[in-house]
């Protein structure tokens, strides 16, 4: 997936040096969306790549097939997949890392778990903003940071938690867009785990009857 990005980044790259902008698409199917906006000059330089990409696009999707049979044997995965941004490989992820869903203590504790809280050195009026303190599973924070990126991107359906962080990226410019995502990152594995646990899908704007998933995630 990163190869590809490197590649698809490449054709934007060399459209844009030559003066052009090709069309925002998902990263799946750019080979095909972005082929009437590409300048006819630049066809025979941008073919290769694009010939590249949808050998990589086919490839993955190959490889998640084994991923998609995991629903068989961790049906809770089909539940984590009704939310934004998680395919098969983070759903899998979530759930084959933290194994089961009382490997924390409670859903607000699941974004500490996977190192995505703050560092805390609270001393009297002082109450310093520190880094996230990047404990757990690398691979799986940074699968929710991608989940998260989308969730706040161009695609990213309209919820509550997308509305919340697009509101906390404008706090404060380039920085707090940053922030942003790690929050709602950390948000989402909040939600995650509180929808493992009680067994339902997702809900973009939870309702007062569901008060326990509400209070749990905001």
């Amino acid at each position: 997936m990163r190869a590809r990005t490197m590649l698809i980044n490449a054709v934007r790259g060399l459209v844009k040096s030559a003066g052009g902008r090709l069309p925002k698409c998902s990263t799946a199917y750019f080979a095909v969306h972005v082929v009437p906006a590409l300048p006819v000059e630049l066809r025979p330089a941008t073919e290769p790549l694009l010939e590249q990409i949808t050998a990589l696009s086919l490839q993955i999707r190959r490889m998640d097939q084994p991923i998609e049979k995991l629903v068989e044997r961790y049906p809770e995965i089909r539940v984590l997949r009704t939310a934004p941004g998680i395919g098969p490989v983070i759903a899998a992820a979530y759930v084959l890392t933290l194994d089961q869903a009382d490997a924390v203590t409670s859903s607000r504790g699941a974004g500490a778990f996977l190192g995505l809280r703050p560092k805390q050195s609270q001393s009297g009026d002082s109450d310093p903003e520190h880094r996230i303190t990047k404990t757990g599973n690398i691979y799986l924070r940074r699968l929710l940071v991608q989940a998260a990126h989308y969730i706040l991107g161009r695609f990213g359906p309209d919820s509550a938690l997308r509305r919340w962080g697009l509101k906390l990226a404008a706090c404060g410019g380039k920085r707090g867009k940053k922030r942003a995502i790690v929050a709602v990152a950390r948000k989402l594995a909040v939600i995650l785990h509180c929808m493992w646990r009680r067994g339902q899908v997702y809900q973009a704007f939870p309702g007062p009857t569901s008060a326990g998933y509400r209070l749990t995630v905001f």
